[in-house]
Formats: C-alpha cells, sequence, structure tokens
C-alpha cells in the first residue's frame, strides 16, 4: 500500500507485525568527506548548508573520523574512499541503500550527486563482496533519493516518504518497490525542507524523533508520533534547526546524534529516549553540518 490517507496508514500500521526484518542494521558504511566544499546545485535546495567560507575540509575529516570510530563501538563500519568531484559524498544514504539480498542505487535531482551514483567500486562491494543483487533507480527520471527522502521502520516494513524536489510521488513508488515494503506513507515537506531523515527519525521500531515544522501539515507529524507513542519526541524548534531529527539507532540500546544536537536535546525528551531503552550518544560534527546535512546523513546501512 501507498497512501497519503494517513488514517488507513495508522490502521495498517497497527495490524502490522514487527516481523518484517532486523530493526538495526548488521553494518553500517561511511564515504571519507575527501573534497570537502560548498557545492553549489545542492545548496539551490538545502537552506541548510552554510556559506563557502564555513567550510573546514581539515576538520571535517578529523570529526568523520571520529564518527567511524564511535560507531565501530556498536556495529562493523566500513569507510569508502571520498572524491575530489564528488564533494557530497559523504552523505551516502541518499544514493546507497540496502534490503534483504539487495542493494538499491537512488537517482539524485543534482549532476553532482549523479556523479556518486556511478562509483564502481562501490557498486562492486555489495554485488561482488556481499553478493546483493543491484536495483537501479539512477538512469530513471525521478528523484528519488533513498533513506535521505524515505525514513523507514524496518521491523514493521513501513516507509514514511517526505515528497519534495527531491523525491517525486513516482520517485516514491520506485522506492517502496525497491525496498520491498509492506505500506509507505507519503507527505510533504514543508518548503524550504529538502530530505524526510533531517525532520523524522523511527529509532529501531520502537521510537520515533518528529520535527512537526518540517511538515507541509503538522497534522500529518503528530500522526506520526502517536504511532509510537509513548516514546515519541516532538522536537521544538530550536531541536530542529540543531539536527536532533537526524538522529539514528545502528543497534538496539543507542541513539547516535551530533554533539550540537546532543547539547540542544531537552531533559525531557532525552527521559523519553531512555523510557524507550536508549542511551544517547554523540560525535562533533559542526565541520560535517556546514554542508548542510548531519549524523545521519553520513551513515549509509547495511541489512
Amino acid at each position: 500500500m501507498i497512501t497519503r490517507d494517513v488514517a488507513a496508514f495508522s490502521t495498517f500500521f497497527q495490524q502490522a507485525t514487527t516481523d518484517f526484518g532486523p530493526a538495526t542494521a548488521r553494518a553500517t558504511f561511511l564515504i571519507a568527506p575527501d573534497g570537502f566544499a560548498l557545492a553549489e546545485q545542492s545548496a539551490q535546495d538545502n537552506a541548510y548548508m552554510a556559506d563557502a567560507a564555513a567550510f573546514d575540509a581539515v576538520r571535517a575529516s578529523a570529526q568523520h573520523r571520529d564518527l567511524q570510530r564511535a560507531l565501530s563501538s556498536v556495529v562493523p563500519t566500513v569507510c569508502f574512499a571520498g572524491r575530489e568531484d564528488t564533494p557530497d559524498a559523504l552523505f551516502p544514504n541518499n544514493v546507497f541503500g540496502t534490503a534483504a539480498g539487495r542493494s538499491i542505487i537512488g537517482r539524485m535531482r543534482h549532476e553532482v550527486r549523479q556523479r556518486e551514483a556511478a562509483r564502481d567500486d562501490i557498486r562492486g562491494f555489495f554485488r561482488n563482496v556481499l553478493g546483493r543483487e543491484e536495483v537501479d533507480l539512477s538512469p530513471q527520471a525521478h528523484p528519488c533519493e533513498l533513506t535521505g527522502a524515505l525514513v523507514i521502520d524496518r521491523a514493521r516494513g513501513l516507509g514514511f516518504c517526505g515528497l519534495s524536489e527531491r523525491c517525486d510521488e513516482e520517485g516514491a513508488r520506485l522506492m517502496h518497490d525497491a525496498f520491498g515494503l509492506r505500506a509507505t506513507l507519503c507527505f510533504d515537506l514543508a518548503p524550504g525542507e529538502y530530505h524526510t531523515n533531517v525532520v523524522l527519525a523511527v529509532l529501531a521500531g520502537r521510537a520515533a524523533v518528529v520535527c512537526p515544522k518540517g511538515f507541509a501539515r503538522q497534522p500529518v507529524a503528530a500522526a506520526i508520533a502517536q504511532l509510537y507513542a509513548p516514546h515519541a519526541v516532538l522536537c521544538s524548534d530550536a531541536e530542529h534547526a540543531a539536527f536532533v531529527g537526524n538522529c539514528i539507532a545502528v543497534s538496539r540500546d543507542v541513539v547516535w546524534m551530533s554533539a550540537d544536537a546532543g547539547r540542544a536535546l531537552l531533559p525531557q525528551h532525552r527521559d523519553v529516549l531512555a523510557a524507550a531503552g536508549f542511551s544517547v550518544r554523540t560525535v562533533a560534527l559542526d565541520a560535517i553540518e556546514a554542508a548542510g546535512g548531519s549524523l545521519r546523513c553520513c551513515v549509509g546501512e547495511i541489512f
């Protein structure tokens, strides 16, 4: 089922079992911020990006290495080299995704990011090393920026797809099929928002972090939060701006977010996550956040 009908999706959610697959990834992968710089094409529809003068490639590289070291404490984490002509490649989850037995290649909106999908080494890793069937969405015309646009409850096989210039309705359908989901709820992001995973996180199928201001219709945000109540965080504007919504659980008991997000996280919201069984760990990523994304954007998941 693919629908914009929140009530119908909510009914489906209540009936969905948590046997679709593992709630968290088997491993994660990163792409180093080699060539880290302002990507002017991406800046056209990413209001979170800083001016070129704010980009510090040396600091971004060091923080990215710290991120790999941190994630490796809970799950195997590999890192591919970056390339000078793909300055946004440190956000690989928009381009490369996985589902059981499959690797999925997304269709990026901007040409500077479309180059990333052509990397033979990453495709070869999934195809030849991990033995995955490749589902390549990159040649078709509809933008579908994978788990940037599509937040997935992996335990239930349910998707939450925010539509914007980075993903249209046909792109949502293509991703729904590629990930083999049971149901996907489509909704419009607020003007100025580019990816769903900046304003919504589903954590191991047990909790949700929702930034209502990022949704074109805030009742949709409230309805999604209600699905995971009482383990749902409704972010303040300050938490939203600090990328609290761009968090991730790659194991069953830890939520990862940037250090700035961790400082912005309200004590009562930290308590909500603790009640769901999560501790919060952080990594300083301020240099990387200049590029318009935060911790979750950096993490590709291997299911």
